[in-house]
């Protein structure tokens, strides 16, 4: 490979632009090595650009739905730079802030929607779905697997263990459901049965 397209790279300083000053909760390494991380990950397994474009900025938009921005307003700040394609999938490959009637939904209601439109969600929404968990589970166990006070990183989660990793565990047994064999699901499989045996 001889690097990224013009477009994964403009995402990616469009994406380290918007993170600017974030952090993951609780640790020193910079929120934009979500996105990063995630471009590697589904470039490794061989997915089109606008996948990987898409996964670069899932929590971009994820954050412009949270702001309450609509479709519409998105199409101009993402769609135009990056492609409707690209946008399509991140919108349903990430959590929404409202349902179809336009109710603002709790945190819990967000992750079953999410599960709920995989059925109809393309196969790039579902494999950024999987790296999305995976990256995030991944974090998770490297944090777990480097600190000799295992409670020390559970306390940080804003979900608690239980809900984390559990959440992890929906995602692949839904996917899988839904006919889903790709093989970022064994990874992920394997991620969060390491999560779900890690002693305390």
């Amino acid at each position: 490979m001889t690097g990224y397209s013009d477009r994964i790279n403009h995402a990616l300083a469009f994406a380290a632009k918007h993170h600017d000053q974030q952090v993951r909760r609780g640790t020193r390494p910079p929120y934009f090595t979500q996105p990063a991380n995630l471009a590697v990950m589904l470039t490794r397994y061989g997915r089109a650009e606008e996948c990987v474009t898409a996964g670069i900025l899932l929590e971009v938009v994820e954050d412009y739905s949270r702001e309450g921005h609509p479709r519409d307003w998105m199409q101009q700040r993402i769609g135009e730079k990056f492609g409707a394609d690209a946008l399509d999938i991140a919108l349903m490959a990430g959590e929404r802030r409202t349902d179809d009637g336009g109710t603002e939904m709790t945190s819990d209601e967000r992750r079953a929607d999410l599960l709920s439109r995989l059925s109809g969600a393309t196969d790039d929404a579902r494999w950024l779905v999987a790296a999305d968990a995976l990256h995030s589970a991944g974090s998770l166990l490297a944090d777990l697997r480097r600190t000799v006070e295992a409670n020390s990183v559970w306390r940080r989660l804003s979900l608690g263990r239980e809900k984390t990793v559990g959440g992890y565990r929906r995602i692949h047994d839904r996917l899988a459901d839904l006919g889903f064999d790709a093989p970022i699901l064994t990874e992920l499989d394997a991620t969060v049965r390491a999560l779900e045996g890690h002693a305390d």
